[in-house]
């Protein structure tokens, strides 16, 4: 007679994998979406066969209509999906790092210094530049985050080279006001038409997305997830606070080091992309801890697939609800994700 021994699978580790999962299709069925929506709507099948056609897979459809999927809609519905799991992810590792529930991608004052960087591009008129297939605004926007975080990091370090997390926060808020003051000052300086493009630049978009600047982004991403769930036990360690953290054998300046050049240099490469997007990467993690719980192995695929998904359907609300009109994504990612998260808080303290 044989026993069966059964393992018993914690609860909470099934309950991650349903929803990243669940995530997962959710994701594929709204990228399909994404790019069937718009002002010229398409079926399912006619997007499949314009893909197959371009892959020389099938036989396709007419030179419009794959130009519409392939060179139009399909990169921005990817930089969406990628620009909301890498905020997200960002997040997500930047409210453990620095115990602030108030942390987001563009706590270290990156947002103010693209702004300032975008509309130095934008007012001086410069043509495009070669740089990792970005334009000059992209370009632009992405050397001056990176010098607003190494500024920032200058100012947050101790003369023993230590990493000071609340210096850390006050010197992003600094720089970053600092760059939104002279990003001001330019506006008011130019004319009305710059105004209006450094205005639609920072509330954010993925309409110019392309083929030629995904590449890097996808790189980008696909390096920040690798390296932060790499990183998972060690930022579980964090939860219980520094001295936990080195009493359970982590290095905590060299993980410090580590996973806040990642987060910045995703979220640099990120607002070089698409501009600010606000709200994904602060309240995207809180909804997930909600789902799955703190433990980062399980929470960051949640947080990664629950942004992607998040920033798809702003995409498309943002491009289709108003007709002949396109609004910033920030708007639609604050206005319609505010009112979800109220609903899952007020759940969450129903059941507490």
């Amino acid at each position: 007679m044989s026993v069966t021994t059964r393992i018993p699978v914690p609860v909470a580790t099934t309950t991650a994998t349903g929803w990243s999962v669940m995530l997962a299709a959710l994701l594929g069925m709204s990228c399909v979406a994404g790019v069937a929506i718009g002002a010229a709507d398409l079926s399912t099948g006619t997007v499949v066969e314009a893909i197959t056609g371009r892959l020389g897979i099938g036989p396709g459809t007419d030179l419009l209509t794959m130009h519409i999927v392939v060179d139009l809609r399909l990169p921005r519905v990817l930089a969406a999906a990628l620009v909301g799991a890498g905020l997200a992810l960002c997040g997500a590792v930047l409210q453990s790092l620095t115990g602030n529930a108030l942390a987001d991608p563009y706590l270290l004052g990156m947002s103010g210094g693209a702004s300032l960087g975008a509309v130095l591009a934008l007012t001086s008129g410069v043509g495009t530049v070669g740089l990792l297939g970005m334009s000059a605004v992209s370009a632009a926007a992405f050397v001056a985050a990176l010098g607003s975080l190494l500024l920032v990091f200058l100012i947050s370090t101790s003369r023993s080279g230590a990493l000071l997390p609340g210096r850390l926060i006050l010197g992003g808020i600094a720089v970053g006001q600092f760059g939104a003051a002279l990003t001001s000052a330019l506006v008011l300086l130019g004319d009305r038409d710059a105004a209006h493009r450094v205005l639609q630049w920072t509330l954010g978009s993925v309409a110019g997305a392309r083929w030629s600047g995904l590449t890097t982004i996808i790189v980008v991403v696909l390096a920040t997830a690798v390296m932060m769930l790499a990183h998972a036990r060690v930022l579980d360690s964090f939860a219980f606070g520094e001295r936990a953290a080195a009493s359970l054998g982590t290095n905590v300046e060299r993980s410090r080091w580590v996973l806040y050049g990642t987060a910045s240099l995703c979220t640099a490469a990120l607002v070089a992309q698409a501009g600010v997007i606000g709200f994904v990467g602060l309240v995207v993690p809180h909804a997930a801890r909600m789902l799955v719980g703190p433990l980062h192995a399980r929470l960051l695929p949640v947080v990664a697939l629950m942004g992607a998904v998040l920033l798809v359907w702003a995409d498309i609300v943002a491009r289709t609800v108003m007709p002949g009109r396109e609004l910033p994504i920030s708007i639609v990612t604050a206005v319609v994700g505010v009112p979800v998260f109220v609903l899952l808080l007020r759940r969450r303290g129903a059941r507490a």
